[in-house]
């Protein structure tokens, strides 16, 4: 058995997709915390602290994932990876199925058996919400999401599985570097001086600050009494695409008008909102960043970082993008 974790300074942490958008922000706070931390990736070990054991390999294979676990012995499991894709084509079904739910049922499955303190899952405001009635999933990737956090939730049931599931919302911030995501596209195109051609935009979203998110994966690590929970992350208010847009142009002083309508929306657009209640009852978190404030932070980092490279923007956007950034 391993012994509880009262304090990250010093426990063995293992975060895998630590090469995304918020898994990269949760090793830098794990590392300034001096937790023993340790990543795993599908890709080449990127340039991080240099106190971070990187892994490679592919969680979709049980013996990698077996492995994995062996080696690290973590007491406390962020699972991130993923492989995140908005699209509604058939093409994305068996790539999401293997790189989101077979990796998960991995991880799973290796961790029930060699032990952990805790292990705590990214879900997505996109998984149909059983509470509300919902049966249908919107696209592959909210599918493997949804069935994620099913086997989640059945492995706390099952065996007593320290399973969290965090149900994180829409994600924006400083370093996403994906510029097909909405707000870094819409800011690149600014910046460049182009109008933005997006959706309707009418789709009212509850959107969440990335180091708001990493406070409270780094909360769910020490809470009591979490295991077997879905705890939504997130405002608890929405923010329409067209009011993020406009918000964007008036913080950039742009007269570029963005151009709404030239693309089709998806079809089963979800509108969610986060519920707080739990997040404030057991976490003891709250978002720390208003919707403005996080917007301009985020249109400071661009202007400091894109530079000339802003010019080579991806210009197909939807008006809405999945929550986690895939590792």
């Amino acid at each position: 058995m391993m012994h509880d974790v009262t304090t990250l300074a010093g426990a063995r942490i293992l975060v895998t997709g630590g090469t995304g958008f918020i898994g990269s922000r949760l090793l830098t706070r794990l590392c300034d915390m001096d937790a023993h931390v340790h990543a795993a990736s599908r890709e080449q070990q990127p340039e991080t602290p240099s106190n971070v054991e990187w892994y490679q390999g592919d969680l979709a294979d049980l013996p990698t994932a077996r492995s994995l676990l062996k080696a690290v012995k973590p007491h406390v499991i962020y699972h991130l990876a993923g492989h995140v894709v908005g699209t509604r084509g058939a093409d994305a079904i068996v790539p999401t199925f293997h790189c989101n739910l077979a990796s998960t049922v991995n991880l799973l499955t290796a961790a029930q058996s060699i032990g952990c303190n805790r292990f705590i899952l990214s879900g997505s405001l996109e998984e149909p919400s059983v509470d509300a009635g919902e049966g249908v999933p919107s696209s592959p990737y909210a599918v493997t999401k949804w069935a994620s956090s099913a086997y989640a939730r059945m492995f706390h049931a099952l065996y007593q599985f320290p399973a969290v599931i965090l149900r994180v919302f829409m994600v924006y911030g400083p370093g996403q570097r994906d510029l097909n995501k909405l707000i870094p596209y819409v800011i690149a195109s600014f910046l460049r001086g182009d109008a933005p051609e997006l959706s309707s935009g009418r789709r009212a979203i509850d959107w969440i600050y990335v180091d708001d998110v990493v406070d409270a994966f780094l909360a769910a690590a020490l809470a009591n009494n979490l295991e077997g929970k879905t705890i939504d992350v997130g405002s608890g208010k929405t923010e329409t695409v067209r009011g993020i847009v406009r918000t964007i142009a008036r913080l950039l002083e742009q007269d570029e008008v963005p151009v709404f309508g030239t693309r089709p929306d998806r079809p089963l657009e979800q509108v969610r909102v986060a519920d707080p209640h739990a997040a404030e009852k057991f976490l003891r978190w709250t978002p720390q960043v208003s919707l403005e404030e996080g917007l301009q932070r985020t249109i400071d980092w661009y202007a400091r970082n894109l530079g000339a490279s802003a010019g080579g923007c991806a210009v197909a956007a939807q008006d809405s993008h999945s929550t986690e950034d895939a590792g």
